[in-house]
């Protein structure tokens, strides 16, 4: 039974595309059959991976609306044990569409169609994770009520906290109304630039304020991490010995450590 783990922050620029592509082909390359899920209009985790999201027949948008069966989205790729649930633009619109169907539909329940999809096959993975875009929105909420564990994301820069305290009150509230198993699989720090007495100080004042939950894997900064995505591979088979790699390689290993596999 997969475990679903979702990679949020309504900040954008923290590093969660990057993070949930390249922790989804580390959780392959070290043997779990991982599913990506792209909850992001702008699609990118589905470029990353090499999809040409123009040519898509199905994506996240027609599972969400019930217009297919997420069999017929998921797609295999060429990375080790490694699917994924594509996303394009018409997700844009889908907070509109979802409540209107909620209105038309009594028995709809806008904020659990991503959570019943993903009820019909994870039995056949051993993790899910999702890519939420920068929001609170919909999608968002969607990804929280199916997940069993959330991982935020948090750059080593100035104002790395800020809005922090609405996306935990979000998470408590889920927890609270929606979903009663959705924990905290760690904070991760990315970005950091250890030249720089910032990055630093920011990690450790993330680890001060949330202990052991911060995760040992710090994700630096480089360029290689931002060369990857525009050869739609992630960091491990663009550069397999580049410090990038390694530090995904880790945080996979601290994942499934956590889940005491």
């Amino acid at each position: 039974m997969a475990k679903i783990i979702s990679l949020v922050n309504q900040k954008g620029g923290v590093g969660k595309t990057t993070t949930s592509i390249n922790l989804a082909a580390s959780l392959g390359k070290l043997g779990k059959k991982t599913l990506l899920v792209d909850l992001d209009p702008q699609g990118n985790a589905s470029t990353g991976l090499g999809i040409n999201k123009g040519s898509l027949k199905y994506s996240t948008y027609e599972v969400i609306t019930g217009k297919c069966d997420i069999k017929d989205a998921i797609i295999k790729t060429k990375f080790d044990r490694l699917y994924i649930l594509p996303a394009n633009i018409n997700l844009a619109g889908i907070d509109l569409e979802l409540i209107q169907l909620e209105y038309s539909d009594s028995e709809f329940k806008k904020n659990e169609q991503l959570k019943n999809a993903l009820e019909t096959i994870k039995e056949s993975f051993d993790y899910i994770i999702v890519d939420c875009p920068p929001s609170l929105g919909l999608n968002t909420m969607n990804a929280l009520v199916a997940s069993n564990a959330v991982i935020i994301a948090v750059q080593c820069e100035y104002y790395a906290l800020e809005g922090l305290s609405q996306l935990l009150s979000t998470i408590i509230r889920i927890q609270n109304k929606l979903n009663q198993d959705l924990t905290i699989e760690g904070v991760l720090l990315t970005m950091l630039d250890s030249r720089t007495n910032m990055g630093l100080e920011v990690v450790e004042e993330v680890r001060k304020y949330f202990g052991d939950t911060t995760f040992n894997t710090i994700i630096p900064r480089l360029i290689r991490l931002v060369e990857a995505p525009s050869h739609g591979v992630p960091i491990c088979e663009y550069d397999p010995f580049c410090r990038a790699t390694e530090a995904y390689f880790n945080l996979a290993k601290e994942v499934i450590e956590r889940d005491g596999n």
